[in-house]
C-alpha cells in the first residue's frame, strides 16, 4: 500500500496517528495519579482512528489484490481481536474500565504498521510479521507491565521486606490507607490475593461521614449503627479534601448487620464489592495491632501502555526486536 508522503515524514493517515501519543500521555499521567481516565478521553481518538482507516481504505483500493487483502485481515485481526480482548479482560477483572477503552482506542487507530521517515531513517524499526500495529503495542505492553512486581520488589529490599508478598505488593500504615491505591493483602486470616478494594473503603467511610481514624479509634460505636443521614459516597478516588459532612450524632442502632455494611452495598454497588469482603477489610483494619499492612497498588495500566506505544512507533516490536540481537529473526 502506498501513499504520497506528507512534509516528507509519513502518510496522511500515519501523521493523524501521532496524536495518540500526546492523549495517552496525559492519560498515562492522570492514571498514575488517581487510577481515573474520563470517558472523554477516547472519543477524539475513534474518530481519529475512523478517519485514518477510511483514509487508508480509499488508498488501498487503487493497490493490488495482495495489498488489499493484507490491509482487510490486519484491520479484521485489530478490530476482530484486539479490541474484543481488552472488553473481555474487563469483564473478568483483569483491568478497569478505561484500560479496555485505551485498548480499544489502540485497536480502531492503528490496525496496521505506521511508517515515519526521519533524518534518513525509518521506524519503526522492528516489525512483526503479522503486522498488526495494535497487537505490537498491546504485546509491548504485557512485557512492560511484568517489570512491575520486580520493580515492587527492589523496593522493598531496602525495608527488608522479604516475603512472597513482596512481588506483588507493599506495607504501608494503617492511618495512610485512604490515601493509597490498590486492594489489601490481608484479612484476619492471613494473606489473600482479593482484598478490600481501597476505594470501596473510601466509599464507606464517605457514606458514613467519618474519618478511617474515628472508625478504629471507637469501633463499637460504629459496628452497630448505620448513620442517621448518610452522604453521597462517591466514586471512592483520592481527594485531598474529604467533601462531606461529619457525622458526630450515635447513628441508629441496627441487628445483624456489623457496620450497616448490608445497608451501605444495598444502595450503593461498591466496584462490586461483597458485604463479607468489605466486613473483613474493615475489621481487618480496625482490629488489627500493628501500625502497618499490606496492600497491593495494582498497575497503573496506562502507564506501561503509554511506553509501549512510545516504543513501538520508534524501536516496534519489543519481541521481535529481541529476537533480531540474538539472531532469531
Amino acid at each position: 500500500m502506498s501513499s504520497s508522503l506528507l512534509f516528507g515524514v509519513a502518510t496522511g493517515p500515519d501523521l493523524l496517528r501521532l496524536l495518540a501519543v500526546p492523549v495517552f500521555a496525559i492519560a498515562a499521567y492522570r492514571d498514575h495519579k488517581t487510577r481515573r481516565v474520563a470517558n472523554r478521553t477516547w472519543l477524539p481518538l475513534l474518530v481519529v482512528g475512523a478517519v485514518a482507516v477510511a483514509w487508508d481504505a480509499f488508498v488501498v483500493f487503487d493497490a493490488s489484490t495482495f495489498q488489499r487483502r493484507i490491509f482487510s485481515i490486519q484491520l479484521v485481526f485489530s478490530l476482530g481481536f484486539v479490541a474484543p480482548l481488552g472488553y473481555v479482560f474487563w469483564r473478568i477483572g483483569g483491568f478497569g474500565g478505561a484500560d479496555a477503552k485505551a485498548i480499544i482506542t489502540l485497536a480502531v487507530l492503528f490496525p496496521i504498521y505506521p511508517t515515519y521517515y526521519i533524518f534518513g531513517s525509518v521506524y519503526p524499526i522492528h516489525n512483526a510479521p503479522l503486522g498488526v500495529f495494535s497487537f505490537t503495542i498491546l504485546s509491548n505492553t504485557v512485557l512492560l507491565g511484568l517489570l512491575y512486581p520486580l520493580t515492587l520488589a527492589v523496593g522493598n529490599i531496602p525495608r527488608r521486606e522479604l516475603t512472597p508478598a513482596m512481588f506483588v505488593g507493599r506495607r504501608v500504615s494503617l492511618e495512610n490507607i485512604p490515601n493509597e491505591h490498590g486492594r489489601l493483602l490481608e484479612t484476619s486470616d492471613g494473606f489473600t490475593r482479593r482484598g478490600l478494594d481501597l476505594d470501596a473503603l473510601r466509599m464507606y467511610l464517605q457514606w458514613r461521614g467519618i474519618s478511617l481514624t474515628a472508625l478504629r479509634s471507637d469501633p463499637d460505636r460504629y459496628r452497630n449503627t448505620v448513620p442517621t443521614e448518610p452522604n453521597e459516597p462517591g466514586d471512592g478516588s483520592i481527594s485531598t479534601e474529604r467533601r462531606f459532612r461529619h457525622r458526630d450524632d450515635e447513628g441508629e442502632p441496627i441487628e445483624d448487620d456489623p457496620w450497616g455494611i448490608e445497608t451501605f452495598l444495598s444502595e450503593h454497588n461498591a466496584y462490586g464489592t461483597t458485604p463479607t469482603g468489605l466486613r473483613e477489610g474493615i475489621e481487618t483494619i480496625v482490629e488489627s495491632d500493628r501500625e502497618r499492612v499490606w496492600i497491593t497498588p495494582g498497575i497503573p495500566f496506562i502507564v506501561p501502555m503509554f511506553l509501549a506505544l512510545t516504543l513501538a512507533l520508534t524501536l516496534g516490536d519489543i519481541l521481535f526486536a529481541a529476537f533480531s540481537v540474538i539472531g532469531v529473526a
